[in-house]
């Protein structure tokens, strides 16, 4: 407050126009700046489509009309993805930087097991991803929000719109947005001739129980991180 009136005084001495256009930058600033609201806790849900491109089924097909809930609640983030295949949930902490994916498919139940070290593993790919933003707008679960094309080290690129009216607190809940000015509502991405699509159907703010970010402590075959991506390059 005290910077403020010091400026404003200063500008009384400025002449008119230049007074008006310095006030309204002023202005512009402090609107943009409590326009953002941060969220430390809430929920997200997504809907999933899927369109295979193909006449014949594929196993991607099994995830159309899947959901995406996100748990958030300070440092902590749980997401849990339900389709026609299964369950598969991620949990993580950022304090310890410890994380555990749940695989519940056929009634097979395991959990994988992540270091602070194999997290930032996992992740690297999203570590430089770089968001550019076009002039394309839409309203999402009422929020207004951006087009923006997301770049990855490999060339690869996906879009994704993103509402700057949210921010969220911890930018580890999920990799792929952490560089994102905004909290993504709807994002797209092809592999093949299969396009996924993520678009924000629910959201609140309401607290999170504790007990969703608990480790399983039983019920689960438990496999390391490291073993579970030789057990993937054996079966490739």
């Amino acid at each position: 407050m005290a910077r403020d009136f010091i400026i404003f005084i200063k500008m009384k001495k400025m002449k008119p126009i230049k007074t008006a256009i310095l006030l309204m930058l002023l202005l512009t600033g402090a609107v943009f700046s409590f326009a953002q609201k941060t969220v430390s806790e809430g929920t997200l849900v997504y809907d999933i489509v899927i369109q295979s491109g193909n006449k014949e089924p594929q196993m991607a097909d099994a995830l159309d009309g899947g959901t995406v809930t996100v748990y958030i609640k300070g440092g902590q983030s749980r997401s849990d993805m339900v389709s026609a295949l299964g369950k598969e949930t991620t949990i993580h902490d950022t304090k310890t930087g410890n994380a555990v994916i749940l695989k519940e498919y056929s009634g097979q139940k395991l959990m994988i097991t992540l270091t602070k070290e194999n997290w930032d593993q996992k992740n690297k790919t999203y570590s430089d991803i770089k968001f550019e933003s076009s002039d394309e707008t839409k309203t999402i679960a009422g929020y207004s929000c951006k087009k923006a094309v997301a770049k990855l080290p490999s060339g690869k690129t996906f879009q994704v719109f993103y509402t700057p009216e949210l921010n969220m607190s911890n930018k580890e809940y999920n990799a792929t947005f952490k560089n994102l000015p905004g909290v993504a509502l709807e994002y797209e991405y092809e592999s093949g001739t299969t396009k996924y699509r993520y678009t924000l159907s629910k959201i609140s703010f309401e607290p999170v129980p504790v007990s969703k970010f608990d480790f399983p402590k039983a019920g689960y075959r438990v496999m390391t991180y490291e073993e579970n991506q030789q057990m993937r390059k054996g079966n490739q």
